[in-house]
This record gives structure tokens, sequence and C-alpha cells, in this order.
């Protein structure tokens, strides 16, 4: 209907900016789900509504999103740190802190665009681009990694996303255009190192990281992105690029690209040094320097396993695969977890079936395989998890390590698979006099004919200082522990020294 009275102001609860800070500071603050919800639906009505000036659309939206921030830094704590969380639950946090950057991402695009197509009132916008480009590509940045949380499907139209708005950013000479990102926040950022964090993060290889690794990871590319390197022209000393005219996601540069103005090259640059000194540090004194934001404290071997995760793809050569694939197309039985394994070692595995499941191999090598998943049952599937193999028509059991995941979609994915003993079986453990009792399983990789042996036990099972002991015929052999090779959540590979003594006297 056309006002009789000129302007008139839209139906919408947040039209005038007081009542939307106090409809705001209404929120149950002491519930972030809810809080972090009712933002995110704030969000889409106010992109919905027509009437909305530009300045006063993106003023409604940077106050939403400032509002948010305490709220989903709860519950992404909540979902990292908060031991073996119901599925239920998990799913819950999970769609709660995707769906709110999701809506983010649209409503800072849609402002975005309303400045690119030279929409009416939209040179209003012209002071604050930097902040909604930087805030842009910071909530696209925070799909992709909570996509990797949840290792895919990957919807790869955010890359498309991405690579829009990081090319206006530069079409218009603001990538490097310093920002406060958000108040009560130290630091500033501009466009570029937002592109940048988003681009490192695929680079970083986290579909090979559990999640609370991957938080560690994003932490640490936003302390070092200062010193990333961003070239239009490939260099030496790069690894990676991407094209801002596609929505594929970065690459590493098996062979050079066909020349293009739009393609990207990236590195870690001067920042694989400067985390190199911090990893020593760490070494050294086994704490995380305060300067170096984590948003929280963790064990230093867990920061460590992460530096030198990113060590290896931030090297100028990223890491090769050691063995050759070859493409294979058979059936696999699969067991999973510590019990699970234990049960087809010894032969006592469910009538049903229901203890194993079949997965497609579509390559090997000497270190291991890949596996497709036509259905994912459960949730046990994750980073580190322990599994039995047995190809089609084998009767031997190899074990493996899950150390890459990715989804296709919900129900659908591929791992990647270490192998860490092509033959094994279970031995009787006891403590070193014949008290107490365990079952082990022990690694028949030809290490007792030179005293030492590897066994892999449950987790907690390794004691310090603690001889074991198990019977191989007439002979009982003495285990003397020297340490743990490998670990899991449900496993422990121990090293030990071996000594036999004939028992038939």
């Amino acid at each position: 209907m056309i006002s009789l009275f000129g302007n008139k102001k839209p139906d919408h609860p947040m039209a005038d900016i007081k009542e939307a800070k106090k409809l705001l500071d209404e929120l149950p603050t002491n519930d972030a789900f809810k809080c972090a919800d009712e933002v995110t639906h704030w969000l889409e009505s106010v992109m919905a509504e027509e009437g909305f000036k530009p300045e006063y659309r993106a003023q409604l939206v940077q106050l939403l999103d400032e509002t948010a921030q305490i709220h989903l830094r709860k519950l992404a704590r909540d979902y990292m740190v908060s031991p073996r969380l119901a599925k239920f639950q998990e799913t819950r946090l999970w769609k709660a802190i995707y769906e709110y950057w999701r809506q983010a991402a649209l409503a800072y695009a849609g402002c975005i665009d309303l400045y690119a197509t030279g929409a009416k009132g939209a040179d209003a916008l012209k002071g604050s681009m930097p902040l909604l480009l930087a805030r842009a590509l910071r909530a696209l940045a925070a799909q992709v990694k909570w996509m990797y949380v949840r290792y895919g499907p990957m919807d790869q139209s955010v890359w498309g996303a991405i690579a829009k708005v990081y090319a206006l950013a530069e079409t218009r000479k603001l990538a490097q255009s310093p920002v406060t990102l958000y108040p009560g926040i130290p630091g500033e950022s501009t466009p570029e190192q937002e592109f940048l964090k988003a681009v490192m993060l695929s680079a970083s290889s986290p579909d090979c990281l559990l999640p609370l690794e991957m938080e560690l990871c994003e932490r640490l590319i936003a302390h070092f992105c200062a010193s990333f390197t961003l070239r239009l022209d490939l260099q030496p000393d790069i690894a990676y690029w991407i094209d801002l005219a596609t929505s594929q996601a970065p690459l590493r540069l098996a062979r050079p690209p066909q020349h293009a103005p739009t393609l990207r090259f990236f590195a870690a640059g001067k920042a694989l040094e400067d985390l190199e000194n911090l990893t020593r540090t760490v070494k050294t004194t086994g704490s995380v320097p305060s300067q170096v934001n984590l948003g929280g404290n963790y064990p230093a071997e867990t920061v460590l396993d992460v530096l030198n995760h990113l060590a290896l793809y931030w090297s100028p050569k990223p890491p090769e695969r050691k063995h050759q694939r070859h493409r294979v197309k058979s059936r696999l039985n699969v067991a999973y977890g510590y019990d699970g394994v234990l049960a087809v070692l010894g032969n006592s595995a469910t009538r049903d079936g229901a203890a194993t499941e079949t997965w497609i191999v579509e390559n090997v090598s000497a270190g291991g395989f890949g596996a497709g998943i036509p259905e994912i049952k459960g949730d046990w599937l994750k980073i580190g998890c322990l599994l039995g193999l047995q190809p089609e028509g084998g009767d031997n059991w190899v074990l493996g390590v899950i150390r890459r995941l990715q989804r296709e979609i919900p129900l659908k994915g591929s791992v990647g698979i270490q192998t860490i003993a092509k033959s094994a079986r279970l031995v009787q453990l006891s403590a070193s006099g014949g008290a107490g009792g365990e079952t082990g399983i022990l690694i028949n990789d030809g290490s007792e004919s030179r005293g030492e042996a590897r066994v892999l036990l449950r987790a907690g099972g390794f004691a310090p200082g603690k001889n074991m002991e198990y019977r191989r015929g007439k002979l009982a052999c003495l285990l003397m522990p020297q340490g743990v090779v490998d670990s899991g959540d449900e496993y422990e590979v121990v090293k030990f020294r071996v000594m036999r003594r004939d028992t038939s006297e």
C-alpha cells in the first residue's frame, strides 16, 4: 500500500533500533542455545523485510551478529570439550551453530550485494564495507569449519560465496583495509586475512583431525594469519591455489594450473618458521605461551600433535604418499572398536552379523586402504577408531585405524585407513608372577625374534614399570614395558622388551 503521508517505517519488530536493542536485551542470557536460535531467526526475518534501507539493514545485521557471539562461543565450547555427547545432543548443538553461521553469511552477503549492484541508498554502506566483507568471510569460513567438524558433506557453494566476496574486496581495493572485527575482541583483521584463514584451514587437511584438534587448528591459523602469503602468480615456495571464478575448494599444486587472472596462490610463508618456533617452545616448557589464544587450556601433547600436523601440511612440499596406491574394487568386512576387534580375533562375532559391517575397498597400498562406506550406521565412526579388517574371501584379520574421514552425504562416506598390523593374535596377559589377567592383542610383525613385541591393550592398560607375562606353548614370555607408541580413545599400542624362559622342566 502506498503511504499518503510519505515514508513509513516497515511493520517489523526491529524497525526501530531502540526496540531492536530492547528485544535483544530480553534474550535469556543463561540459555546459550535459545539465544543463538532466536538471533538466527531474527537474522532471517531482518533479511526478509523489504522495507529496510540498506544502511539500517546492515546496522541490524551487525547488532544481531555481535549479540550472538558470546552464545556461539559457549555452544562451541560445549560441543568441543564435553565428553561423549549423546547423539541427539551433539546433533542439536551442531545444527544450532551451523545454522547461525549460515544465516549470518547470507545476511552479510545480502548487504554486500546491495552495495555491489548499486541498489538505491546502498552508497551509505561504503564506509562500513571493509567490516561487512570481513565478517561475511568470517561467517563463511565458520560454515566451512563446522562442515569439517562433521566430516561433511561439504556444500561447495560456500566456496563460491567466499570467492565472490573476496573478489569484490579486491576489486574495490578493500582487501587490506584493517577493521576491529568485534567489539571487545583485541586485534585487527582485514578481508584478506579472513580469506586466508578460510583457505589455509582447507589446505591443512582437517579431515585427518578430531573435532577438538580442528578447533585448535583454526585458533592457530588465526594466530599466524598475518604471516601467510597470498600471490597473484605462482612462486617456488607456494603449494596451494584457488580460482575465484569457481566454487571449487582450494587445491594442492600437483601441477601448475592454466593461467587465469582469477587464480590466487597461497602458502604459510613466514608463519611456517613461527610455527616451528612455537613447537620448540611448547616442547621445552610443556605449556603454550599466554599470547597464543587457543580458547582454553589444553595438554601440551594435544597442542603438539596439531602443531606437527600443521607443519606437515604447511611445508612448501606437502606430504606425499609413502606407498603407491593401486585402485581395486572389493568387499571388506569391518569390525570396530577394541571389543569388536577382540570378538573377531577370538571368532566370537555375533551370529546375526551385527558386529561387523561391509565396506568397499577403493584403493590399497603398503600402508593402508581407502574404502567407501555405502551406509554409515551408528555414531561410532570417527578419526582414530580401531578397526579389524578382513578382505573378501580371506580368513585373516588386519588391524587398522581411521586417519581420514569424509561424508559425501549424511549416511554415505569414505575413509582412509592406516594399517597397524597385518597379522595379530590374542594373548592372555597376567601381571609378572601370575596375579590378575586381561586379554591383549599381540601384533605379529617379526619383532619377537629381535627380543621386542608390540601389544595392543585397552586404553589405560599401560602402566609404566609394570611387567606382564603370557605363555606360548611351553615358553613363558616376560614383557617389560618400553612405552606407548600409538593410542586412540579405546586402545594403546605398547612396545615391550621380551624375555623367554622354558617351563617344560
